[in-house]
């Protein structure tokens, strides 16, 4: 998809640097740094899903799958 943007000028210059310097086009290069930071918020949405879900649930595991961990953990050394 076709799309118009307007970048300031130093980052525009810089990212036609870096494009050059990586062997990319710009628009690899915007498509990279656009998936990367829609990526982190999406990461985000999701830590704060579970933020919520540990704030009104108990995350401490059950005392029987710790007694099965440890079963099964044995006489290993860490």
């Amino acid at each position: 998809m076709k799309t118009d943007i307007s970048i300031p000028n130093p980052i525009f210059r810089s990212a036609e640097k870096l494009a050059q310097k990586l062997g990319i086009s710009l628009s690899e290069l915007y498509t990279a740094a656009l998936t990367t930071y829609v990526t982190e918020h999406e990461k985000e949405a999701v830590t704060e899903t579970l933020d919520r879900v540990y704030a009104s649930e108990p995350s401490q595991m059950e005392p029987e799958l710790i007694q099965m961990q440890v079963a099964v953990l044995g006489g290993e050394e860490w």
